[in-house]
């Protein structure tokens, strides 16, 4: 009888124990690219980037050009062409494909590292926005509303306008 007393009591207290931190947990979200693009950093960084891709943009057309000349050039002379120099001029075009492919594998990755590297700065400073604004209002959790669709969320979770309160933002 008293083991079973002792096991109700636990349980018991488990179950205040779980609502009582249940009560404790505060939830708010914000939309954490809205808050990105607000930033004046923003335009900046899109700036630098597009300048940046630029670069491969144009090396690409070039490559591409010389892809579609070559292939024109191809087409026209390949019914007066020898097996062997038609063979050749496939495998031409072929390696002019693969590097085109190549560069533009390298490209999207140098053009993913600048991304990072430009946005860190900006992206650390609005989660540490976010971070004061939640530890000010007592939340312990934030999520990013952008990322996740939300079915149901209170009005007064929101925290976007106090992060750009606290970002300066209007």
């Amino acid at each position: 009888m008293k083991k079973l007393f002792k096991v109700a009591l636990v349980a018991i207290c488990m179950l205040l124990a779980g609502n009582f931190a249940e009560a404790q947990s505060k939830v708010g979200y914000v939309d954490f690219q809205i808050i990105v693009g607000l930033m004046p950093q923003a335009k900046t960084i899109k700036a630098q980037l597009d300048t940046y891709s630029k670069q491969f943009t144009d090396q690409l057309g070039i490559m591409q050009n010389e892809l579609n000349t070559k292939g024109t050039a191809f087409q026209k002379e390949s019914t007066t062409m020898t097996d062997a120099v038609r063979t050749a001029k496939q495998a031409e075009l072929q390696e002019i494909n693969k590097r085109i492919q190549d560069y533009q594998t390298t490209a999207q990755q140098q053009f993913n590292d600048k991304t990072n590297e430009l946005s860190k700065p900006l992206i650390d400073q609005v989660k540490a926005a976010i971070t004061a604004v939640a530890k000010e209002k007592g939340y312990n959790y934030v999520l990013d509303s952008g990322q996740i669709t939300l079915i149901v969320a209170p009005e007064g979770d929101d925290l976007l306008a106090a992060v750009k309160l606290k970002l300066g933002l209007k």
